[in-house]
């Protein structure tokens, strides 16, 4: 099961940090990541990260303004966003698939496991 956290609202050029909390397996092999869903937009891997060897992924739209870890003893995956834009508005949802190790597979395919979103909102 997967819990996300931390959405709200932002002025542009600001940060937010999104929290993932995992539970009923742990973050020692399979992919993770975050996605994120628009108005009118489909769902679009956001940044991924392989717990078993600690590759990650990101869009282009995020490099360089997103960062994705995680906390194997909280089993928590957190999203550090910066710099943030009124197109980065969305939904945000975290996802697992325990039959994927790799970030770059998850973040471009349909994950099996995913938790409720939380809302983020670029506006000034």
């Amino acid at each position: 099961q997967l819990q996300a956290s931390g959405g709200g609202l932002v002025q542009p050029g600001g940060s937010l940090t999104l929290s993932c909390t995992v539970s009923g397996f742990t973050l020692n092999r399979p992919a993770v990541g975050w996605f994120r869903q628009a108005p009118g937009k489909e769902r679009e891997g956001v940044s991924c990260l392989s717990t078993l060897n600690d590759i990650v992924h990101y869009d282009d739209s995020v490099k360089d303004r997103f960062t994705i870890s995680r906390d194997t003893s909280k089993n928590t995956v957190y999203l550090q966003m910066n710099n943030l834009r009124p197109e980065d508005t969305a939904i945000y949802y975290c996802a697992a698939d325990l039959g994927q190790s790799s970030s770059y597979a998850l973040c471009h395919t349909r994950p099996s496991t995913w938790g409720a979103g939380t809302l983020v909102t670029v506006s000034s």
